[in-house]
């Protein structure tokens, strides 16, 4: 009763008042095999300081950086953060959740989601981008839920080498809409393939993400005529953006609406989150976009100053005929981005994009060198996919033990690629870390 207040009394008389006879009456749509039959198994109260031990012999079974080498990506990227963010970012007017729909109150705030919108555009080569979204899986489906509106079509395109649990928001967001969902393949080359789409008709969007899930850049520019061919938005995904300090920014190459992770720009890993959803598109479809956009004025006086626009398209104002359920922002996360990116520069991101993708490129050559095989020859950033030997699993194992994490195994994703392993390589990584890496895994 500690943490749940209400005596038996008062519960029996909520229950009396809604006509139900028990808790259990609440339920009646879940399933008898996901409910609980008893208690859980809890074990005796511990206290302060024997959990603290408790917690810090799990956490000593927790293969982190950086006392584990972790060549690891796929979505969440090892990157060293500037020590001037965290610190910014923990000053009390920054960490105080507030929503800022009373401009003369919270000015600093609108200004810091403003400059993050600027930094995001410049990056992403667009001319909008919102105040962010929940996170790169989310801000995917809402492109293409955006672009359903735009065009007023049910189907879409989308690539099987965009992260596997984008596509899978994706599904949960449009299958009980009856969207219908075009599944690319991908090619020899770990590109994505646009020849079944010729003889689609109707389609709202062609989405695809690069660097895609293989590590592999795709070539926007091609696509993105494909997409116009068909008379539909270009919808480009990304996990990392740190890419795009050294590749051509989306918005340069055709596409109509870039989104995706944010988590990259001076954001910590935190074991899966927070993230950033960063979404940006074209000034023409902007009473589109989902979420909200901080704007630039003058008031009566002539000042500069800041306030929240479009706030009229979210649910707790407009309800069903909303632009989208996103009715807030990772405000604090896309500060932290804002942060990291004012903090490097353009010079910067473009250095730091460059380290990686070196660090990248040296370990793949010394990988291929001591017999590991490449698989997909396109171009890639900071992680890439390795075949493997049969039977590598063990060596995987034996790599753990040895805290070492090498990459990320494909085959729950693709079962067609048993043996085939995604590795990423970050600025995180010396050449003495890389070195070990291939003479352990060649051991």
């Amino acid at each position: 009763m500690r943490y749940l207040p209400h005596t038996h009394e008062e519960i029996a008389s909520m229950l009396e008042a809604v006509g139900l006879n028990s808790l259990d009456d609440l339920y009646p749509t879940l399933p008898e095999d996901c409910r609980r039959e008893r208690d859980p198994d809890l074990p005796e109260p511990l206290t302060e300081w024997e959990l603290t031990d408790l917690a810090n012999s799990l956490s000593a079974t927790v293969a982190v950086p950086p006392a584990t080498k972790v060549f690891l990506g796929a979505g969440s990227y090892e990157h060293y953060v500037p020590a001037a963010v965290p610190y910014l970012l923990s000053r009390s007017e920054f960490v105080t959740s507030y929503t800022p729909y009373q401009p003369e109150m919270s000015q600093g705030t609108l200004q810091a989601i403003y400059e993050y919108q600027t930094l995001v555009a410049r990056l992403l080569g667009m001319e909008v981008a919102n105040a962010s979204l929940y996170d790169g899986a989310s801000a995917l489906a809402e492109a293409l839920l955006m672009a359903v509106r735009i065009k007023k079509r049910n189907k879409v395109a989308l690539s099987s080498v965009i992260h596997p649990l984008y596509r899978r928001v994706v599904q949960t967001y449009l299958e009980p809409t009856g969207l219908e969902i075009v599944e690319l393949p991908y090619l020899e080359n770990g590109r994505t393939d646009l020849s079944i789409l010729d003889g689609i008709e109707g389609l709202a969007a062609v989405a695809v993400q690069s660097p895609n899930f293989f590590g592999c850049i795709e070539d926007l520019q091609a696509i993105g005529k494909t997409a116009l061919e068909h008379e539909a938005l270009f919808v480009t995904s990304f996990t990392e953006a740190l890419a795009y300090g050294l590749l051509k920014a989306p918005g340069n190459q055709g596409a109509d609406i870039v989104c995706g992770e944010g988590q990259s720009l001076g954001i910590s890993r935190s074991f899966g989150g927070p993230g950033l959803g960063m979404f940006a598109t074209r000034k023409a479809y902007m009473r589109s976009i989902p979420g909200r956009l901080a704007g630039q004025g003058v008031d009566v006086e002539g000042n500069r100053g800041f306030v929240l626009t479009l706030a009229t398209r979210e649910q707790h104002i407009r309800r069903e005929k909303a632009t989208s359920n996103i009715c807030t922002n990772q405000s604090l996360c896309a500060l932290a981005a804002a942060m990291y990116m004012a903090a490097l520069g353009g010079t910067g991101m473009g250095e730091l994009a460059r380290l990686n993708r070196d660090k990248s490129e040296y370990l793949k050559g010394e990988l291929a060198k001591a017999g590991f095989r490449i698989p997909f020859e396109s171009p890639t950033f900071n992680e890439f996919v390795l075949e493997c030997p049969p039977g590598f699993a063990e060596t995987h194992e034996r790599l753990l033990r040895k805290k070492i994490v090498a990459g990320l195994p494909l085959e729950p994703y693709y079962p067609e690629l048993a043996d085939h392993y995604l590795i990423c390589v970050t600025e995180t990584k010396t050449r003495d870390d890389l070195d070990d890496l291939v003479r352990e895994m060649k051991a």
